[in-house]
């Protein structure tokens, strides 16, 4: 009888079924000298559990921060400080005003503000044609949605007349 129900509990032990009691049987079993002898398998994990149940961890874990860290980061926060510093003088310093431009500066500026406004024009033209080509999309969709439609009308006329 004893050990119908340990090969019972050994099968829901193998299907991770057990309860802690459950388990605790098993090895109260497997710790015995006499153990079945087509059970002798079993005896070595459950004896091993049983000896690592009591098992603890000794070492002690140093818990102290290395400094050296905190140094470098502060570092790093003082240098891109002093960087971002240098470069907000020095682009203050290099700003003009339109009065201040010399003749080439001024007809450069010009020229420049004259190509991003072909450029912008040019943009324009290509919207325009997008915009046709979104019509023509809209068109499509709305062919597409009437034939689907006609879709339907053929499947409930195949099951009319098959029926």
């Amino acid at each position: 009888m004893v050990l119908d129900n340990i090969e019972k509990l050994l099968e829901k032990y193998d299907n991770a079924e057990t309860t802690l009691q459950e388990e605790q049987q098993l090895k109260n079993y497997f710790s015995q000298e006499t153990v079945a002898p087509h059970l002798e398998v079993y005896k070595p994990m459950f004896m091993y559990f049983s000896q690592t149940q009591n098992e603890q961890f000794t070492k002690t874990i140093p818990l102290e921060t290395k400094k050296t860290y905190t140094l470098y980061k502060w570092i790093s926060v003082a240098a891109i400080a002093v960087l971002m510093f240098a470069v907000y003088t020095q682009i203050g310093n290099q700003v003009k005003s339109m009065d201040n431009l010399s003749q080439d500066e001024l007809m450069a500026y010009n020229q420049t503000v004259e190509a991003f406004n072909l450029l912008a024009s040019k943009f324009n033209k290509g919207t325009e044609s997008m915009d046709a080509l979104t019509l023509m999309s809209a068109s499509l969709e709305k062919g597409t949605e009437n034939v689907s439609y006609l879709g339907e009308f053929s499947n409930t006329q195949n099951k009319i007349f098959k029926n």
